[in-house]
């Protein structure tokens, strides 16, 4: 039992109290079990105390910089998977990191399903074990891609078809509801600043009407309080424009993957 407790525990360590609280949310609802250090001597105190089965570390931060705590965790106990997120694309340091022994290595802002998919493809590692032996699908997804944008949905829905979705698109808030509630897509791509009713608010009518529907939010701009806002009405993943294709991709396969875990 305290073998299962481990398995499900990280700890995110970052000194930005925004972005650690951030990204403790997410994986909260992603089923982990999150605790939450806000510098490296804290961090190896709770790895020391909880041994968690993985660490996410930024590797800038006082007391104690992440280089060094990385050194430090993976001294004490090899098994603990580290990922670490730096604030600026410096190659050396990062291969530092790599070298070190960490995980995986991401640069700010790194998307909250890069994380996810780092510690395991966004599942508790049991889960994550399941999805590895699961038979493939039969067909890539329904995506709804919702944007009061023509030409972004036109892309969108031109690029996801190409790797198999079925796509339909909504241009406000009012055409993505009624979709949802008469197609039942797996997942809604929903622009979270559109005039009348807004991203945050169609969240919450999809959710009510489709609690089961996967919901990757939009935004033209990389906010950390609209990403916790989101999240915390339910979104699945969080998605800054201009949007790297291939991002989110992976983050509608695990979507997809998630989506057929959870019916059965």
């Amino acid at each position: 039992m305290a073998e299962q407790a481990r398995a499900k525990r990280v700890l995110v360590v970052d000194d930005d109290q925004d972005m650690r609280a951030a990204v403790a949310e997410f994986l909260n609802m992603q089923g982990f079990e999150v605790v939450e250090a806000s510098n490296g001597l804290e961090a190896l105190l709770q790895v020391k105390r909880l041994r968690p089965y993985a660490v996410v570390l930024d590797i800038m931060m006082p007391r104690l910089g992440g280089l060094q705590a990385l050194q430090h965790i993976r001294a004490f106990d090899p098994r603990i998977r580290v990922v670490v997120v730096s604030g600026v694309a410096d190659a050396d340091l990062l291969r530092q990191a790599a070298l070190a022994g960490a995980s995986a290595c991401l640069t700010k802002p790194a998307a909250f399903a890069e994380i996810a998919a780092a510690l395991g493809g966004r599942l508790p590692p049991a889960r994550a074990e399941l999805a590895r032996v699961a038979p493939p699908a039969q067909r890539a997804g329904r995506v709804l891609v919702v944007d009061d944008e023509a030409e972004i949905r036109e892309v969108l829905q031109e690029f996801l078809a190409e790797k198999g979705y079925d796509v339909r698109p909504a241009a406000d808030a009012a055409a993505a509801i009624a979709a949802v509630t008469a197609e039942a897509p797996d997942v809604v791509l929903l622009d979270i600043q559109m005039p009348g009713l807004g991203g945050v608010d169609a969240l919450a009518a999809i959710r009510a009407v489709a609690p089961d529907v996967k919901v990757i939010m939009v935004s033209g701009t990389s906010s950390v309080d609209l990403a916790s806002r989101a999240l915390a009405y339910g979104a699945f993943d969080y998605v800054a424009k201009p949007i790297d294709l291939a991002y989110l991709q992976r983050s509608l396969e695990t979507a997809i993957m998630m989506k057929g875990l959870e019916r059965g």
